[in-house]
């Protein structure tokens, strides 16, 4: 982990300014986020230190796996409650997105209260967990420019977000529901943009470049 210099005014990033920072907390997934990253021409570092995360001019909240364990990490670190506060773009990402609602019936967990909204279980009328390739319309933010509606992405969960006010896409499996959010400067994104091609590299762009 990179340490940050507060006196100096030196950041991670190689200067006075902020880069983007990938929350570490143990979520998975974290690699294959840097790489895509990498490949569009940006810099990123992986940290769980707060000020190293409050000093990026962008945040990525990543995760896969169980929300109550991830959860906990967030919490051993203090993460729990920095996240809500920050400042520039955050962009959850899978689990990470769940994670900022308000409550994730997975494991009976609090989330971290950002979008006002509940994560619920698929019914048994669809096969979970959901995985493969699924289209996102309805699209209604900054960060969808140059994506068409029904494009598809790669999507991994059995867990959703249903519809609600702050919702900026949606996908349908059994019902349809709020594949990606806004609150502000929080994004978050149910699909794996890192792993969808070429739309998603664009999703990760548009992010970037806020």
């Amino acid at each position: 982990m990179n340490k940050f210099n507060k006196e100096k005014n030196i950041s991670p990033f190689g200067g006075l300014k902020g880069g983007v920072v990938i929350i570490n907390y143990g979520a998975g997934n974290i690699q294959s986020i840097k790489f895509a990253i990498k490949r569009l021409g940006y810099e990123a570092i992986l940290s769980d230190n707060p000020e190293e995360i409050k000093a990026a001019d962008k945040v990525i909240f990543p995760g896969v796996g169980e929300a109550s364990s991830a959860m906990e990490k967030l919490k051993a670190t203090g993460l729990d409650t920095l996240i809500p506060t920050l400042k520039q773009p955050v962009l959850g990402i899978c689990l990470g997105m769940q994670l900022m609602c308000k409550y994730c019936e997975e494991g009976n967990t609090q989330g971290l209260g950002i979008f006002d909204v509940d994560v619920i279980k698929f019914d048994n009328n669809v096969k979970v967990p959901q995985i493969g390739w699924n289209q996102i319309e309805n699209l209604k933010s900054e960060i969808f420019k140059g994506i068409k509606e029904k494009e598809y992405m790669y999507l991994v969960h059995s867990y959703y977000v249903p519809l609600n006010n702050e919702a900026i896409a949606t996908t349908e499996y059994g019902i349809k529901y709020a594949s990606a959010l806004q609150e502000k400067n929080f994004y978050g994104v149910q699909f794996h943009p890192e792993k969808s091609s070429l739309a998603g590299e664009q999703i990760l762009k548009n992010f970037l470049e806020l």
